[in-house]
């Protein structure tokens, strides 16, 4: 997923089974590169969707004032605990795609972030995913409190 390839979307030009999310989401159109298939299986390659996954999840801190730029300059940075990851259909090249991520859970250290993957054209959730993300100091590398004001904005609409 490269940023000049990608849309931020609008709540309302989300399907309706991601705007009836109760916590803030973040979504961006993206369109299936023919580099992003599986070479003997043409369909979206399973590498790949975990690149959109994390790319989501940057540009969603990014908007809630947690840029990873930002963070490591401050010598801290996200780093995943943990990925989740349900395929539930294909994408091929040329698919227009909506990724959407919210956090659904936040901690002092920690949050879980929720992320789908809906295919425009018949409505179809190809990918549901859930991943523990950690706030982590660089020098110790250990979990390290998130600001109140990365808080707010993660979970404030």
């Amino acid at each position: 997923m490269v940023d000049a390839e990608l849309r931020v979307l609008a709540r309302e030009e989300l399907p309706e089974a991601i705007r009836r999310v109760g916590a803030p989401v973040f979504a961006a159109a993206h369109a299936v590169r023919a580099d992003e298939t599986s070479a003997l299986v043409p369909h979206a390659n399973n590498i790949v969707i975990l690149g959109w996954i994390d790319r989501i999840a940057s540009l969603h801190g990014a908007a809630a004032g947690a840029a990873r730029d930002d963070l490591a300059r401050e010598g801290r940075m996200w780093f995943v605990a943990r990925h989740e990851v349900d395929y539930l259909g294909e994408s091929f090249a040329g698919d227009e795609l909506i990724v959407a991520t919210w956090v659904e859970s936040i901690g002092r250290t920690s949050l879980m972030r929720a992320t789908r993957i809906v295919r425009v054209a018949d409505g179809k959730e190809i990918v549901r995913a859930t991943s523990r993300w950690a706030l982590v100091d660089l020098a110790t590398r250990r979990p390290v409190a998130m600001p109140e004001a990365t808080r707010a904005a993660f979970t404030e609409a």
